[in-house]
């Protein structure tokens, strides 16, 4: 995701939006006759959690369970998120949190813009500080952390400790959930392993650095200029000299599949796919938000599965 101006998430300050639901509820009246007052009351003593996407929102909610009431500010599936832009009732839930998590690394800068101006005590976790990783020396830093599943493993960690920070009587099950969580990621290394011994050193194609965790660690090896990948992310004009080269790895079956943002698409992007499947070339879409019924584990170990099914073929 760019840090560009022209394509950065913008804040603004105009009229609110209906606030996103939290994946905590209250509930009902029990038949031990606790009123509506109590029932509001256990609502609001929930540990109040906003995530900038629904992807980090999903692991709060597997380690908080019942005990966090979240709001995932980028929840839709079919939505780009470098064109999301924030708005004041996300600004008032911010303001209200216990706990946040952005992705940082220039991806969510508006939570930070939004917790500054709302004077906010929240505790936050910034992905991209937590998974330690930086810009490669003349490159950009890829912030898609949430690819990386080392990197996850220790945003569960980071979501324990807060949660167990903000309710301390409940640390030792948020600490025992996020084991449970990890060892759900050991099975989606294990893929990744199998991948590199039988595919490592083939090349795949992108159309965004979205995937390049996984697929980097699947031992595959990226063909696409990074010419071409970079305007795509920031928006920015196209050289038909990158563009050819780009289209020839298709055309000219240099690359084993084309691994793909879903979530944004352009006439040179539509063009890639074209090519690919004028080719025969498989083509591995990914997103950057969870997919409708999907829990982070499920939806990571579907877009592996694809990526095994793609080099097969």
């Amino acid at each position: 995701m760019p840090s560009s101006p022209s394509r950065s998430l913008a804040l603004i300050t105009g009229a609110s939006l209906a606030l996103l639901a939290g994946c905590g509820s209250s509930s009902d009246s029990g038949s031990d006759g606790s009123s509506a007052a109590d029932s509001a009351s256990s609502s609001t003593s929930k540990i109040s959690v906003v995530a900038s996407t629904n992807v980090y929102g999903d692991i709060v909610e597997q380690i908080g369970g019942d005990t966090v009431d979240i709001t995932s500010i980028i929840s839709d599936p079919d939505q780009d998120p470098h064109s999301y832009e924030a708005n004041t009732q996300n600004q008032l839930t911010l303001s209200k949190a216990k706990v946040v998590i952005e992705n940082g690394g220039g991806y969510d800068d508006f939570i930070d813009r939004m917790l500054k101006s709302s004077n906010s005590s929240a505790e936050v976790i910034n992905a991209v500080k937590v998974s330690g990783k930086t810009a490669p020396k003349g490159g950009e830093l890829n912030e898609h952390v949430w690819y990386d599943f080392p990197t996850v493993a220790k945003i569960a960690d980071s979501i324990a400790a807060a949660l167990g920070k903000a309710d301390p009587d409940n640390a030792a099950t948020f600490t025992k959930n996020a084991e449970t969580f990890k060892s759900k990621l050991t099975p989606l290394e294990a893929k990744e392993a199998q991948i590199k011994k039988e595919h490592g050193g083939e090349g795949i194609g992108i159309t965004e650095p979205v995937p390049l965790y996984m697929t980097e660690a699947s031992g595959l090896v990226n063909k696409t200029p990074a010419e071409f990948s970079a305007a795509i992310e920031e928006g920015s004009d196209l050289s038909p000299k990158i563009l050819q080269e780009t289209l020839a790895l298709y055309t000219d079956k240099q690359v084993k599949a084309l691994v793909y943002n879903a979530q944004t698409s352009g006439p040179q992007t539509e063009k890639v796919e074209s090519a690919a499947k004028a080719a025969g070339v498989p083509a591995v879409p990914v997103t950057e938000t969870l997919p409708k019924g999907k829990d982070y584990v499920g939806w990571m170990t579907s877009n592996v599965d694809a990526l095994t099914s793609a080099l097969a073929k």
